[in-house]
């Protein structure tokens, strides 16, 4: 053989090992990515945001986290217990609370022991949006309202002011945000609950000044005992030109009570979420400016698989939550 043939013959052996050592490096990556799950809610819903900025954070570190949409809130906390594949979710406070309260039923009980926290969230504000010709959640009463399908945060969330208010609407209907704001605009509704971080897409993109729709705020002292007060600012939305006064609830990200590699995935990415909460803020969803990660959510004990690789160790309170002291004597 020639030398320069020779050549040849040792360039496509080195190319060859070098595709079969490639290739072989590829593989293990993909053999190493983490495969994790989510529920959210609908893809309108902040809840589904904030599950698509946390996919992409954690994509960049190995982690490869389905975000499905679902109902909300009931549904999750349920699709955390059970769903295969689902090792994470976000519910509302007021949900978990509910849940932790009823000790007759075996199931629920075995959920409220199961389910643990992350990490707290945000507040979502109770979005209550009616014919500009409502005055107030007081007003509903008589009316007709949707609340959010069965299994969503808003549909639990509606009952429950609607429980300690004594406010009674003629017909409760139970249907979801798109479903609702077309009735609503239709006039088949005269108002509509959605429980939501804002600004909510669903409001910003398919509301508009000449629908004759408006904020309502809610102020009724008895559910102001129970919830807390905010303010959904001037100009969150293009067509509110002013303040409304309304309560909100905090989200919460959840998961089950795993053992073994699960709480090895979930510690790694509560670790991943909180050395980058700066990013999150930066780069994802306004409300990750209002997030904090060491707010004591009351009553509720962080997952130990989040506490071993925690960023700075912290530990949370296990003092009693209000929101569960407030709801047990009420339904």
């Amino acid at each position: 053989m020639k030398r320069g043939q020779l050549c040849v013959v040792v360039a496509v052996v080195i190319a060859g090992m070098m595709s079969f050592i490639l290739t072989g490096i590829s593989q293990a990556k993909q053999t190493n990515t983490v495969q994790m799950g989510m529920v959210t809610g609908g893809t309108k819903g902040t809840y589904y945001q904030f599950g698509l900025n946390l996919e992409k954070l954690v994509k960049q570190n190995g982690i490869n986290l389905k975000v499905n949409e679902s109902n909300g809130s009931v549904e999750n906390i349920y699709a955390v217990f059970k769903r295969p594949n689902t090792q994470l979710g976000i519910v509302q406070s007021d949900v978990l609370a509910f849940v932790s309260k009823v000790e007759t039923d075996p199931v629920l009980k075995k959920i409220a022991k199961k389910i643990k926290l992350v990490y707290p969230l945000y507040d979502e504000e109770v979005h209550l949006l009616g014919r500009n010709d409502i005055t107030d959640f007081d007003d509903l009463k008589g009316k007709i309202v949707a609340i959010g399908k069965e299994g969503s945060g808003s549909y639990l969330t509606a009952k429950l002011l609607f429980e300690v208010s004594e406010i009674t609407p003629i017909e409760i209907v139970a249907i979801g945000g798109d479903q609702a704001l077309e009735k609503l605009k239709a006039g088949k509704v005269d108002a509509m609950f959605y429980v939501a971080g804002y600004p909510v897409k669903l409001f910003t993109e398919q509301v508009a000044a000449g629908d004759g729709l408006a904020l309502l705020p809610i102020t009724n002292d008895k559910v102001t005992e129970f919830y807390a007060e905010t303010v959904i600012p001037e100009n969150t939305y293009a067509w509110q030109e002013t303040e409304v006064n309304s309560v909100a609830v905090k989200s919460v990200l959840v998961s089950y009570d795993f053992r073994m590699s699960n709480c090895e995935n979930v510690g790694n990415f509560a670790k991943l979420m909180a050395g980058n909460i700066e990013w999150l803020k930066e780069n994802g969803h306004p409300k990750w400016e209002s997030v904090d990660l060491d707010y004591p959510l009351k009553g509720w004990e962080q997952y130990d698989c989040v506490q071993k690789y925690q960023v700075g160790g912290k530990q949370r309170s296990k003092e009693s939550n209000p929101v569960f002291e407030a709801i047990k004597d009420m339904l």
